[in-house]
């Protein structure tokens, strides 16, 4: 993923695409009426495909998309295949898998990537392939010796916990893989939360309980290195809530400055990973964990002109998004799904912002020349004139978790997956970060943990 401190203004709309009246019919919750809303929203997914053009790279969205917003998709249409019962993809979404995963099965040292792919750019092709084991999609190759979905989605976890960097500010991982990119220096809250759901996520598959332990340990360095924070100001809801912030760069083995942006998308993998803890083991203390993850996205991404209605605090507010930042709520809305379908005493908070934003997504995918090209705002009650891969992705995804509850929770070995080998099994070690305190007349921080504000990091002057 390739993200600057500088974002480009939303581009509008050539004038040869041409607005036309109406909105995408939806009536939310109805199977019928989300899968033909879906349907539309898919075809015109696959307007941006490279994959089945003269040239193209199988798997590949036409630039400016990166290769990690492909798996976001492909994860999406696994999900259209499960709740429509709808084919016409799968053997797209097989070819994709098949071709982008790799020598080593793992999504890493791809051809098309080698000098460019990131954590966080390896792991949503993980989600991507476990997405397809937990929905049981149809298997990519016939071949008795291939990895399954399964298989290759633990090889990624395994080859992103290998990578856990205990020697630089008491773990976590850092945001490039390769030391020649820039971000090498930056532990990115992205990838630590990536590595924190994929292993849940695997550990609820599986039932081992070293996995539960190693995204445990994930979650207990995050807080310590003050990436994952409970406010403790005076506000109402000061505690109910928890602050994910962006990352931190490494300055002389050490984190000490938090760099305090605030992405829908690291809430939303660590409501994901909790979420699936929570179902995985019982244990009340991941409910609360969900809580306060859930309850961030409640504080920071409602729209203040639509109630409950998903928006990019971060960009949206100044209208800076690029083009990651654009697909960054369906990821929140695959959260919100897996929250009621796996975590039901917390399903009423996360249908109110589904259903709200379905309602506001199906208002704004109304533009285009094909009257179902889907805008940035869901609050506009219309098409806003933007329009991009993001867009419609986040559309389909919030869409379509509104009837997620028809296909039931996602399979395990146990029901209706493959079996993986638990002695391969990868696990981080406990986090070594420290906070010394020496006792004078006040206390003395000799290690300090800055939050920086978010719109002088960003928008200074603006």
């Amino acid at each position: 993923m390739k993200l600057s401190s500088t974002y480009s203004t939303l581009a509008l709309v050539a004038a040869s695409v041409l607005s036309t009246a109406g909105a995408l019919e939806l009536t939310v919750g109805d199977t019928d009426s989300v899968c033909s809303a879906a349907t539309e929203l898919v075809d015109g997914i696959m307007d941006y495909y490279l994959g089945t053009r003269y040239g193209g790279t199988v798997g590949m969205f036409q630039q400016p998309y990166y290769w990690w917003e492909s798996a976001l998709v492909f994860g999406g249409m696994i999900d259209t295949w499960k709740i429509c019962n709808n084919y016409t993809y799968v053997s797209t979404i097989q070819s994709a898998i098949s071709h982008q995963k790799g020598d080593s099965n793992d999504f890493y040292g791809v051809p098309n990537q080698t000098h460019v792919e990131a954590n966080d750019d390896q792991v949503f092709w993980g989600f991507t392939v476990l997405e397809a084991a937990e929905r049981d999609f149809p298997a990519y190759s016939n071949n008795s010796g291939d990895p399954s979905y399964a298989d290759l989605a633990l090889n990624v976890y395994n080859s992103m916990a290998d990578r856990w960097d205990a020697d630089n500010c008491g773990g976590g991982l850092r945001w490039q893989i390769m030391s020649n990119m820039s971000g090498w220096t930056y532990k990115s809250t992205v990838s630590n939360a990536g590595v924190f759901a994929l292993g849940a996520r695997l550990a609820r598959y599986t039932g081992d309980n070293e996995l539960v332990k190693s995204s445990s340990r994930i979650l207990r360095w995050m807080k310590k290195a003050f990436f994952v924070h409970a406010p403790t100001d005076d506000s109402d809801n000061a505690g109910n809530y928890y602050n994910v912030y962006d990352g931190a760069d490494i300055v002389n083995g050490s984190c000490p400055v938090v760099n305090g942006a605030i992405w829908s998308y690291n809430y939303a993998l660590m409501t994901m990973g909790s979420a699936y803890l929570y179902n995985a083991t019982g244990d009340d203390a991941w409910g609360s964990e969900l809580d306060k993850f859930l309850g961030g996205i409640e504080h920071y991404f409602l729209s203040p002109n639509a109630t409950d209605v998903l928006y990019e605090y971060q960009c949206l507010q100044w209208g800076r998004c690029n083009n990651d930042q654009r697909s960054f709520r369906a990821i929140v809305a695959r959260a919100l799904g897996d929250v009621v379908v796996l975590a039901p005493s917390f399903a009423d908070r996360a249908n109110k912002i589904i259903d709200a934003s379905a309602k506001g997504a199906a208002s704004a995918c109304s533009g285009g020349s094909d009257g179902h090209t889907c805008g940035m705002s869901w609050s506009d009650g219309d098409w806003d004139g933007f329009y991009g891969l993001g867009e419609q992705i986040a559309a389909l995804e919030i869409i379509q978790n509104s009837v997620i509850g028809s296909i039931g929770v996602p399979c395990t070995e146990e029901t209706c997956g493959d079996k993986l080998d638990s002695s391969s099994f990868v696990t981080v070690p406990a986090p070594t970060v420290t906070r010394h305190f020496t006792k004078t007349s006040t206390d003395v921080h000799t290690e300090t943990h800055t939050t920086s504000v978010v719109t002088e990091l960003f928008y200074t002057a603006k």
